[in-house]
């Protein structure tokens, strides 16, 4: 947040959080997209999946409050999910 709100050096602190994100030495073991109506049974299945202890992260080009929303109806964000925000101009 304190990046996206520079008003002087707004590029390179979002070039350094985007690097120290990329740089966390995390590894992406799949991809999944969801369009318009969530499928049936898709909350049940994420909510089974992250029971065995699986994690998951939401990328998208929605907007960010429709994404949100999506991740809550898909069961993927709860009460105590933490949302970190990436945003460019």
């Amino acid at each position: 947040d304190a990046a996206a709100a520079s008003v002087h050096g707004r590029k390179a602190r979002l070039e350094a959080v985007a690097e120290r994100v990329e740089g966390a030495g995390l590894t992406l073991l799949g991809a999944t997209g969801i369009e318009d109506q969530l499928q049936d049974e898709v909350a049940r299945t994420i909510s089974d999946i992250q029971a065995a202890g699986i994690k998951f992260w939401v990328l998208t080009g929605d907007k960010p409050e429709t994404a949100i929303n999506i991740g809550y109806s898909s069961g993927v964000l709860e009460a105590r999910s933490h949302i970190y925000r990436l945003e460019s101009a």
